[in-house]
């Protein structure tokens, strides 16, 4: 199938791009195009207007500002799976890039893209959510912020405005010098969908004892999910397998997850528990290898 048809605009700058938004009705956002062109393909997606902002000089960057790496909106993924400040700052999301899709993919999908489809297995998200990230936005002339966690609402449902174009997304930096992460992830095929995902940081001290951890599970809820119940079981804690697959299994356990044609519930917990214990012990044995560095 083809798209219905549409009106087309590429503003140079976010101004432009903004006043546009407010001016007209179903209008929708395009930079990358990795979801919206098949949806639009498939008559998924019929929007009168294509507001492109791939080409908007200030919406493509990686900024160091010292507590947080700030990403623009537009910054191609394919340039966070290689940027040396991101590997060095934010270690879980380069961790994950090579899970995003596929290289054609990442070499044409955007930061702010990923963010704003609301995939509930989308990586990018989950390490947003796991890592507290802050988004921001323009609506109008007002520039706001957004907590990740309050961000997505459900799938491929997000609270940004109708109005507001994403601009960019701040993930804090950790400052501890003992830092490690791991993730993974089961899906059908590799870089596909993923049916669970778990995502974790964790920086220890001088005795190898957990000061800080986050974790995160995606995939198995409407939004990404950030497990706190478990970190807070591990802080000062030597992270032991037993303890970590107690404390995610009753973290787990009253919680409704979804299930279809791919996988059933209690798949998708058990997975979920599974794959949460091992990004836990990759992260501490990193952390605990950059200790002995």
């Amino acid at each position: 199938m083809k798209p219905a048809s549409f009106e087309y605009e590429r503003p140079a700058h976010l101004d432009e791009a903004c006043a546009l938004l407010a001016a007209g009705d179903d209008v929708r956002i395009i930079a990358g195009g990795q979801t919206l062109v098949p949806l639009m393909a498939m008559r998924l997606a019929r929007p009168k207007r294509l507001i492109d902002i791939a080409r908007i000089p200030e919406l493509a960057f990686v900024r160091d500002e010292g507590s947080a790496i700030v990403i623009g909106a537009t910054t191609r993924q394919c340039v966070l799976e290689h940027d040396a400040t991101v590997h060095a700052k934010v270690p879980l999301l380069a961790k994950v890039m090579p899970f995003v899709g596929h290289a054609p993919i990442r070499a044409r999908g955007t930061v702010g893209g990923s963010l704003a489809n609301a995939d509930p297995a989308a990586e990018i998200a989950l390490v947003a959510v796991t890592l507290a990230a802050t988004l921001v936005y323009r609506e109008g002339a007002t520039t706001a912020e957004i907590a990740a966690a309050d961000f997505f609402i459900g799938p491929m449902m997000t609270a940004l405005p109708a109005a507001a174009c994403l601009t960019a997304v701040r993930f804090p930096v950790w400052r501890e010098k003992r830092v490690g992460v791991g993730f993974h992830e089961v899906n059908a095929r590799r870089s596909d969908f993923a049916f669970a995902s778990a995502a974790a940081q964790i920086a220890l001290d001088d005795n190898c004892v957990c000061r800080r951890v986050a974790l995160g599970v995606g995939g198995i809820t409407p939004t990404p999910l950030r497990l706190d119940a478990v970190t807070n079981a591990l802080i000062g804690t030597r992270a032991e397998e037993a303890v970590t697959r107690d404390a995610v299994r009753m973290a787990l356990a009253d919680i409704e997850l979804l299930s279809d044609l791919h996988a059933s519930a209690d798949y998708r917990r058990r997975a979920a528990a599974t794959l949460a214990v091992r990004a836990i012990t990759d992260a501490y044995r990193a952390a605990e290898g950059a200790h002995a560095r």
